[in-house]
């Protein structure tokens, strides 16, 4: 029996104007290195994972190659690609060039605190349920409200959870999804999750992820991810 293959597709093309900075996010520095860096080496070390494709923007590609991937010797990054205009376009880029695959993880490059166990956990949800997203209960009362912002309604907070990444599918299932939707231009999503549920029609198992897994968006989030850094230092 042929060995399965996994591969991780790592984006890292978004501008991130939250962050206040003329550095993209992903490569504003924790602890002096990059903030892409940590999840590459993630799953770098992961020991199931057999390659991984870095979204970028086409401006830093170079940048990426020489000074990540080579710079910290990451061998399981064999292609580097352009992202395109949306998320969406990203990771359909990413998948275009991933031959052969069996599963397949897409992750945020700005998510720097992935590891071992919550990729475990992911890997052991797609072989049962072929399509997972790792996230966490949400801790605070949530409020839908009007358009003029006033309160509507107040959904029970033990049905909803914060989705993160990775999100994981198999790969047919996952490219096929994304093709459609490339042939649907007007269909809205927010995450791969969105993409398989109204393209693919699949079922999405959520799995624990980490509430230390958080996307680094503003300014205060670096902060906090430097003390995550010094705790696993």
């Amino acid at each position: 029996m042929d060995k399965e293959k996994n591969v991780a597709i790592v984006l890292c093309a978004g501008r991130g104007t939250r962050m206040n900075s003329e550095i993209q996010k992903q490569y504003l520095l924790i602890k002096g290195k990059p903030v892409v860096y940590y999840s590459l080496y993630a799953f770098e070390m992961c020991p199931f994972m057999d390659e991984i494709v870095l979204v970028t923007g086409k401006d830093e590609i170079e940048y990426c190659r020489q000074e990540i991937v080579e710079k910290y010797g990451l061998k399981k990054v064999k292609s580097i690609v352009t992202g395109g205009k949306e998320r969406y376009h990203s990771v359909f880029e990413g998948l275009k060039v991933i031959k052969n695959s069996d599963y397949v993880y897409i992750h945020d490059g700005a998510r720097p605190f992935i590891d071992q166990e919550l990729l475990q956990r992911a890997c052991d949800s797609v072989h049962i349920h072929k399509a997972c997203v790792v996230g966490m209960p949400v801790k605070d009362t949530i409020k839908i409200i009007s358009t003029d912002g006033f309160a509507q309604h107040t959904p029970d907070r033990s049905t909803l959870w914060m989705v993160q990444t990775p999100q994981v599918f198999q790969y047919k299932m996952v490219l096929e999804a994304y093709e459609n939707i490339m042939q649907n231009p007007g269909v809205q999503v927010t995450d791969d999750a969105m993409v398989v549920e109204k393209m693919g029609k699949a079922k999405i198992k959520l799995v624990e992820g980490s509430y230390k897994n958080i996307k680094i968006t503003t300014p205060e989030d670096l902060e906090i991810a430097e003390i995550f850094c010094k705790d696993k230092m």
